[in-house]
């Protein structure tokens, strides 16, 4: 009779049986391809191609994974950055980093932490544009049942950006019942963002352009600045109207503590004319271009802060990802915070999707179909 396996040797026997589990149950009914928009190269939408023979991710068992098979994938500004190359990555990638949909197979590690196949989850990974996404567990987030999954996916970079914007990256510099600007509030993160302050209790100046003027007001803004539409489209041409002068009309020549800014290049001279002493400055994209270098003296008139945050240094824990879920989810179920869902695309038309964003045509979540 051979001797009884050493502890050690048991425990790669038991690891081994459940890699073997993990790859028989939870890959059964799992494709090796799917289809995907690929990005092989940088530049205008039409870089993005589709491909239906790109491989399936495959999971680490040592390691808290999920796959995913996506039903929704949101359409962010920032996508555009890294298909463009403003913001490099390496080559080739699937584009996107939002989705949503069901878990199709989870590691032991992950099972541990207590997630399961059939669980409906959204997320924020890099390659969403796909039909399948390999996540971390500590990325998921848990969909309650009464949150329809094109809400779910369209809270997860707009609605956690908007949050650690409106909560968390003014640093206390502002307090409840203060004004807070927050540029284009007519789609996409900051039509969120203004809910969220007025939900906080700031005061709220939005901007907006005149076609988008219904849905700025729909969002409960104390005050809008209404600009004229940029020749041609539906987004604001930021030189029609004196923003920074209406600003100081409104809040009795003080200015606002905090301005959202995800404009860029046309409004961030207009947001630091409109700071209050010790206001802060957050810009957070480059809609119309990226803000240029500057020399800190331009900040020196009103003592203001500058930050240039990103989501990820704000979800850093379970714990905070979790918060910021809970509070939105809380505020939908509320009905304080209404979640307009602009526009689906199939991924087929992956292209389109972009383009669309791009134009300035959005009035809420534009997202892709994958299934």
């Amino acid at each position: 009779r051979p001797p009884p396996p050493s502890p050690k040797m048991l425990g790669f026997r038991q690891l081994s049986k459940l890699s073997l589990r993990v790859q028989t149950r939870s890959f059964a009914a799992v494709p090796t391809t799917m289809k995907a928009a690929v990005i092989r190269e940088t530049g205008a939408p039409q870089v993005m191609k589709i491909e239906k023979d790109y491989p399936v991710p495959s999971l680490d068992a040592s390691k808290p994974e999920v796959l995913v098979k996506n039903q929704f994938a949101g359409i962010n500004f920032i996508d555009t950055y890294h298909r463009s190359g403003l913001y490099a990555r390496d080559l080739p990638f699937v584009g996107g980093q939002e989705g949503g949909g069901t878990i199709a197979a989870v590691t032991p590690a992950a099972e541990a932490q207590g997630w399961k196949v059939g669980d409906t989850v959204s997320y924020s990974i890099l390659q969403t544009y796909s039909e399948y996404a390999k996540v971390p567990a500590g990325k998921l987030i848990s969909v309650p049942k009464d949150i329809p999954m094109d809400v779910a996916v369209s809270c997860v970079v707009q609605g956690m950006t908007a949050h650690y914007l409106t909560a968390s990256a003014h640093a206390n510099l502002i307090q409840p019942g203060e004004w807070m600007l927050i540029h284009g509030v007519g789609g996409g993160t900051c039509q969120w963002a203004a809910q969220m302050a007025k939900a906080m209790g700031y005061k709220v100046i939005g901007t907006v352009s005149k076609a988008k003027e219904a849905v700025g007001k729909a969002t409960g803004c104390d005050e809008l600045i209404v600009y004229d539409n940029a020749a041609g489209k539906t987004y604001e041409d930021y030189t029609s109207v004196d923003g920074a002068a209406k600003v100081m009309e409104i809040t009795g020549g003080k200015g606002v503590k905090s301005v959202v800014d995800g404009i860029g290049l046309a409004t961030w001279e207009m947001s630091i004319a409109s700071l209050a002493t010790r206001g802060i400055f957050i810009s957070f994209g480059n809609a119309s271009g990226a803000v240029p270098a500057f020399p800190p003296l331009k900040l020196i008139a009103k003592s203001a802060y500058l930050t240039r945050p990103k989501l990820l240094d704000y979800t850093q824990t379970n714990e905070e990802k979790n918060s910021r879920a809970n509070d939105i989810f809380r505020w939908i179920k509320e009905g304080k915070l209404k979640v307009s869902v602009d526009k689906t695309f199939p991924l087929d038309q992956v292209v389109e999707g972009h383009e669309y964003l791009e134009a300035g045509k959005s009035t809420g979540k534009v997202l892709y179909k994958i299934e």
